[in-house]
């Protein structure tokens, strides 16, 4: 690319949210480009589910096929990492790892979040096939398996229930969580949840498959797929860089918005993994398709503002 790009609107980061509103945008005839850095988050995954008269397609197909609508309607899809971002006046100037820059009346990050594995080996290994954590997004795929859950987090009893409801053979493997409440203990014995105290030291695998759960003391367990909790954190360094600071949650760290994806930081618009960490594809489209109508409705305030100013200027000069 040119070492200077101007635009209405910089989108950083070309997953689903990224493109979605990059196409809407593009079909208002707004300038558009999208950086990215080509790490899509599903990418382990074989494909998305829960997409509408897509289900099941291949995460990098999707996306193939969203760059190229975008691009169809104008937008330009520039493959690389933004890595710095800074206000001049009203524009906003994003440095790239190439050495261009890129400057914007508005910026949309869409830059996802980062899954923070539990320290087990086998499990960032096997991350995305045997192992995995969203119930919708891949339980399906697991029904009637043997089903361990690795316990880390409060949320890990949760995440046994909802597996449950895909397997009569869930067991929760305690590791690191927190203590069960009564409650917790009651349910979990009412649906037969076997419960295995004791440290994970790893997941033992066959020829690349999922096989066993070792325990620290060497006893191990038979397992077809194991599910985890991670910590969702929200890539945000640009949005720090800006001014603005990530909110804390029990699952982890986001962006947080106002209707539409509007950040606390004029200008700025955030959407899907980014601003909620349990979007799944077709949330973080909606969410990018959203965020895109409420910046081209702000450029287009913005844009007649400085067309009744000019037509001001016009007839005082007269």
């Amino acid at each position: 690319m040119n070492t200077e790009q101007n635009v209405d609107v910089a989108v950083i980061g070309g997953g689903a949210a990224g493109l979605s509103a990059a196409i809407t945008l593009a079909r208002s005839l707004r300038s558009v480009i999208v950086v990215d850095a080509g790490e899509p988050r599903n990418a382990p995954a074989e494909g998305a589910h829960n997409v509408l008269g897509l289900d099941g397609v291949a995460p990098r197909d999707l996306l193939a096929t969203g760059r190229a609508e975008a691009e169809r309607y104008g937008a330009r899809v520039h493959e690389d990492r933004a890595v710095a971002a800074r206000r001049r006046g009203d524009v906003f100037e994003v440095d790239l790892a190439v050495g261009a820059t890129v400057r914007a009346r508005r910026l949309l990050l869409a830059t996802g979040l980062v899954d923070e594995l539990p320290a087990v080996p086998g499990v960032r290994e096997l991350w995305g096939g045997g192992v995995l954590h969203c119930a919708y997004c891949h339980g399906w795929e697991v029904r009637g398996q043997r089903i361990g859950v690795l316990g880390t987090s409060p949320m890990s009893v949760h995440q046994a229930l909802m597996f449950r409801q895909l397997s009569e053979d869930v067991t929760l493997f305690v590791h690191t969580m927190p203590e069960p409440d009564d409650d917790a203990w009651e349910q979990l014995a009412a649906l037969n949840i076997q419960v295995v105290d004791g440290t994970v030291r790893m997941l033992r695998t066959d020829g690349g498959v999922l096989r066993t759960v070792v325990l620290a003391d060497g006893h191990e367990f038979a397992v077809d797929a194991v599910t985890v909790t991670p910590r969702f954190i929200a890539r945000s360094d640009l949005y720090e860089q800006l001014g603005g600071t990530l909110t804390e949650h029990p699952m982890g760290a986001f962006v947080a918005t106002g209707p539409k994806g509007r950040t606390d930081v004029p200008g700025v618009w955030a959407a899907g993994n980014t601003s909620d960490l349990a979007a799944m594809v077709t949330a973080a489209e909606g969410a990018g398709v959203e965020a895109a109508t409420a910046i081209n409705a702000d450029l287009v305030t913005e844009d007649a503002a400085a067309a009744v100013r000019a037509r001001a200027q016009r007839y005082a000069a007269v």
